[in-house]
């Protein structure tokens, strides 16, 4: 899991399971700089639903990003092995039960 996220994760592994969720959400332009500048992830794919698969390129890591209205993003899932065809929600379906 990617640095970022794990930190993340940590911090929500503390708090109430009812105040739990599986996406790490922060100010999308936090999200999106930490995407760039740690993960040299750009955005790849836009689905219809406005999610977004950011990559490094062809068969390095990505991520699948939503965006809320409220100026906040949220990390689905992340994970490595790239390709042009994958779909926010393909990979998020393909992911091991319990991940993203």
């Amino acid at each position: 899991m990617k640095p970022l996220f794990t930190a993340a994760a940590l911090l929500l592994s503390t708090l109430p399971a009812a105040a739990q969720d599986d996406a790490v959400c922060m100010p999308t332009d936090e999200m999106e700089a930490a995407l760039v500048d740690w993960y040299d992830e750009t955005p790849a794919v836009m689905d219809d639903d406005g999610t977004i698969v950011w990559a490094s390129g062809i068969g390095g890591s990505w991520t699948v990003v939503s965006y809320n209205e409220n100026g906040t993003s949220c990390a689905l899932a992340q994970g490595d092995n790239w390709t042009p065809n994958m779909d926010a929600g393909s990979l998020v379906a393909g992911l091991p039960y319990g991940q993203g």
